[in-house]
């Protein structure tokens, strides 16, 4: 895979204390990765980073489109619209539903958008609140407007913030289901940040692994259920529990097959 995104020595500080450190990972064009980690650890500050809304302390973060390498200081209007961002709680303008997911477009200078408009509708299904007011809309239908607006963009890049935060499982599952759409259909690299690892599971083609400031692993899917377990992986790919108790591999593999078959419910995580 070509690389989109690399990182190298990133640091990112407020004042003195350090909020993020990424020695070194390169996100490739294509893939879906699921950032997993508890609060504090900068999940959401490294999308921040990605989306070249902010400029790391120091290190270096580069974005790689159309051939040309760009930064946060070199990145154009042009370059910064092919990354697009849905954060944990929607911000929606107090118009309709239709005129929300249309906004974007409307600033970009767009003229001939109305098919577009309904056709990302009709993919979050809301085509029959098209008309509604946003301040009357459920959390749900909120959030699905705020990814409607994002995928009508038709980015190639799109950063997801906790997109399925406190929703109920009917929301959970549309949005779900347009994110691997999006993924498998249209080839958008999309980067997730997520509490949920059995959400980072059913999603993802590799999972990142942020633990706290300077603690950054990522690999395979398999490797979200270390996080699960709150173990640390070993070289030889046990699990450590608790003082001199292991899962070896095979073992993890049979819990995800627990975790697949419904065994174990979204619930526990």
């Amino acid at each position: 895979m070509n690389v989109l995104y690399s990182l190298r020595d990133v640091t990112v500080r407020y004042g003195v204390r350090t909020v993020l450190s990424v020695s070194d990972l390169d996100i490739h064009r294509g893939e879906m990765l699921a950032v997993v980690g508890p609060s504090g650890a900068g999940k959401s500050t490294l999308l921040r980073l990605l989306g070249l809304l902010e400029a790391p302390s120091q290190g270096h973060l580069s974005l790689q489109l159309n051939g040309q390498s760009f930064t946060y200081a070199t990145a154009s209007i042009a370059e910064r619209r092919q990354v697009v961002m849905v954060f944990q709680r929607p911000v929606l303008m107090s118009l309709g539903v239709r005129a929300n997911v249309a906004i974007g477009l409307r600033i970009r200078g767009e003229r001939d958008y109305h098919e577009r408009v309904e056709q990302a509708l009709a993919r979050v299904a809301l085509s029959h609140l098209s008309d509604a007011k946003a301040h009357t809309l459920s959390g749900g239908e909120m959030q699905r407007v705020a990814v409607a607006r994002a995928l009508v963009l038709e980015p190639k890049v799109l950063l997801l913030d906790e997109p399925t935060a406190n929703l109920d499982p009917y929301n959970v599952r549309i949005i779900e289901d347009l994110i691997r759409e999006q993924h498998q259909t249209y080839g958008t690299t999309i980067i997730l940040v997520t509490h949920n690892v059995f959400q980072a599971r059913r999603l993802a083609t590799r999972v990142a692994l942020l633990l706290e400031v300077g603690d950054f692993r990522i690999g395979q899917r398999q490797r979200v259920l270390l996080f699960f377990l709150q173990g640390l992986a070993l070289g030889d790919g046990a699990v450590v529990l608790r003082p001199g108790a292991f899962i070896r591999h095979k073992d993890v593999n049979a819990l995800a097959q627990g975790l697949d078959a419904g065994f174990v419910q979204d619930g526990l995580a």
